[in-house]
C-alpha cells in the first residue's frame, strides 16, 4: 500500500483589537445587540466612502514585525468581488498583490502542541513559514436556524488581518502548535484577543496528500467551519484518513471546500474551489495607496518582548529549568505576576519564587477554577511569604498553611497569619543549644549510633528536637547544632 506526504497550510483570520471598524467610526463590541453598530459604510449603502482605519493599519504592521515579516514601501487596497449574504457591498475590501506583511514565520513552542505529544515532539524548535498578512474588513455574522437564517451586521466592516502560512506544515499536531503559538504572540503583542469561541479568530485549513516521491502537490481540498484549535486538529485526522482511502481506491481529488462537522466528526462536500479570477480583483478606487516608512517608526518601538524571548531570559537570569520557562512564559499575566514576585524581594532566588507560583499558586487556582487574572493573592504578597520560609523564619509546611490562609483571607498580611498561628520560630541559639545539651545526655545509646558511623540516627534527634519546640525550633540552626556536637 502506498504511502502518502500530508502537507498543510493555514489561513487564519484575527480580529483586530480596535475601537471602531476598519473603514467607518463605528464601534466594535462582542455581544452587543444585533444590528445596533452600523451606518451607510458599513451597510455599504450607495455613496458611503470607507476612510482608513490607522490604528489597525499599526496593529498589522506590528504582527509582522513580531513574525519576522517584512513590509513594502508602498501598500494598497483592493475590491474583492463576489456575492454572500453577509457581504453588505457584493465586494470585500482587501489586499491582494501589495498586502501589509510579506514572508516571516510563527516558532512552533513546546507546550503548544497537544499535551499527548509535547514529550516526543516530531520537529522541535521548527518555525512555520509565513506567506503573507494582509488586512481587510469582516462580513457580517449569520445565524442559520431549522427554516430561517438572520444576519447580525454589528460584525460587518470590523478590521480583520488574514494570516496566510505557506504549505509547510506536516501533521495535524503541528496545526495545532502553530494556531496556539500564532494566538500566544498575538495576544503578547496586545493586536487581537484571538477567542475562537467569539469568532475572534477564524481558521481554514488547505490539506492535500501526495504518494511519497512526487514533488508536486496534491490536489488542495480547504476545511471550513472549524470553530476551535483541537476542531482543526480532529478535522485534519478525517480529512488525512479520508484521502488516504480515496487515494487507495485509485480515485482522483480534485480541488474542493468540505465543511467539518464537529458533532459527527467528518467532512462533506460544499462547493468545487474558485480561483482568484473567479474573485476579479481590482485595485479599490476610493482608497489611495499608502507609504508606509513612517508607520514603520512609530511601530517598530513598541515591539514587545515575545513568549520565546521572554522563556530565554527567564532562563538565563533567573535560573529556570527549561520548561519552568516554557510554563511561566505561556501566558503574558503570569510572566507579569512572576516578575512582579522577583522584582517585590530581590534578595530570594528568582527559582525559589517560581517554585511556589508553578506548584502552589497554579494549582491552588486550578482547583478554585480560577485564573491567574483573577488571583486574589497579589504577587508582592506571596513574594513577602517566600522571603519568610526562606529566612527560615518558619518551615516549609509551616510556610504552606499561611499560604492557604493567605488565598482564603485575601489581603491578610503572612506576618499577621504567622503570630496568629503562633508559627515563629525559636531562633536563639543558646535557648536551642541547651535543648540539645539535655536530648543527647538522655539518649547516650543514640549518641553513640550516630558516632559509630550512623548519620541516619540524626534524623532521630532532629525530630525528638522539634516535637519538644512544638515545632518551633528552627530546622537548620537544630541540624548545625547537633552536627557540631555528634560528628
Amino acid at each position: 500500500m502506498p504511502k502518502y506526504i500530508v502537507t498543510i497550510g493555514l489561513e487564519v483570520h484575527a480580529q483586530l483589537k480596535t475601537q471602531s471598524k476598519m473603514f467607518c467610526p463605528c464601534p466594535v463590541e462582542y455581544g452587543s445587540e444585533p444590528n445596533t453598530h452600523t451606518c451607510p459604510t458599513c451597510l455599504g449603502l450607495p455613496g458611503a466612502l470607507p476612510v482608513l482605519n490607522e490604528g489597525a493599519i499599526e496593529k498589522t504592521v506590528l504582527t509582522g514585525l513580531m513574525l519576522g515579516c517584512t513590509t513594502p514601501p508602498l501598500v494598497k487596497w483592493d475590491r474583492k468581488n463576489y456575492f454572500y449574504p453577509d457581504m453588505p457591498k457584493n465586494y470585500q475590501i482587501t489586499q491582494f498583490d501589495l498586502p501589509l506583511c510579506i514572508g516571516g514565520g510563527v516558532p512552533l513552542y513546546d507546550l503548544a502542541y497537544p499535551k499527548d505529544v509535547q514529550k516526543n515532539i516530531p520537529n522541535p524548535g521548527k518555525v512555520v513559514k509565513l506567506t503573507r498578512i494582509h488586512l481587510e474588513e469582516d462580513v457580517a455574522k449569520s445565524t442559520h436556524h431549522d427554516k430561517f437564517t438572520t444576519i447580525d451586521f454589528n460584525r460587518a466592516g470590523t478590521p480583520l488581518m488574514e494570516i496566510v502560512s505557506d504549505p509547510d506544515i506536516d501533521s495535524a499536531e503541528e496545526a495545532f502548535a502553530y494556531l496556539s503559538s500564532l494566538r500566544q504572540i498575538l495576544v503578547y503583542g496586545g493586536v487581537s484577543d484571538a477567542d475562537m469561541e467569539k469568532g475572534q479568530m477564524r481558521c481554514d485549513v488547505n490539506i492535500s496528500l501526495r504518494p511519497e516521491g512526487q514533488t508536486e502537490l496534491g490536489a488542495k481540498i480547504e476545511l471550513k467551519n472549524l470553530n476551535s484549535i483541537a476542531a482543526v486538529r480532529r478535522a485534519i485526522h478525517f480529512e488525512t484518513a479520508r484521502q488516504t482511502e480515496a487515494l487507495d481506491r485509485g480515485e482522483v481529488l480534485l480541488q474542493s471546500t468540505r465543511r467539518w462537522d464537529d458533532d459527527r466528526g467528518e467532512t462533506t462536500l460544499m462547493r468545487s474551489k474558485e480561483d482568484a479570477h473567479d474573485y476579479r480583483y481590482f485595485p479599490d478606487p476610493d482608497l489611495l495607496p499608502l507609504h508606509t516608512a513612517d508607520i514603520l517608526a512609530r511601530v517598530t518601538p513598541s515591539l514587545p518582548e515575545l513568549p520565546h524571548q521572554k522563556r530565554a531570559r527567564f532562563t538565563n537570569d533567573y535560573g529556570c529549568s527549561a520548561y519552568d520557562a516554557d510554563v511561566l512564559a505561556s501566558e503574558q499575566s503570569l510572566a507579569a505576576y512572576y516578575e512582579a514576585a522577583v522584582a517585590a524581594q530581590p534578595a530570594v532566588a528568582p527559582k525559589k519564587l517560581a517554585n511556589w507560583v508553578l506548584n502552589d499558586l497554579l494549582g491552588a487556582l486550578n482547583d478554585a477554577s480560577l485564573t491567574i487574572t483573577d488571583c486574589p493573592l497579589p504577587a508582592t504578597a506571596l513574594a513577602q511569604l517566600v522571603a519568610i520560609v526562606e529566612s527560615g523564619k518558619i518551615s516549609g509546611s509551616q510556610g504552606k498553611e499561611v499560604f492557604a490562609a493567605m488565598l482564603a483571607t485575601p489581603g491578610t498580611d503572612p506576618e499577621t497569619i504567622i503570630k496568629e498561628k503562633g508559627f515563629e520560630q525559636v531562633s536563639d541559639t543558646g535557648a536551642l543549644e541547651a535543648m540539645v545539651d539535655e536530648i543527647l545526655a538522655a539518649n547516650p545509646d543514640k549518641v553513640a549510633e550516630v558516632k559509630s558511623g550512623n548519620e541516619k540516627a540524626m534524623n532521630w534527634f532532629t525530630g525528638q528536637l522539634m516535637k519538644a519546640s512544638k515545632g518551633k525550633a528552627n530546622p537548620k540552626i537544630l541540624s548545625d547544632l547537633l552536627r557540631s556536637k555528634l560528628l
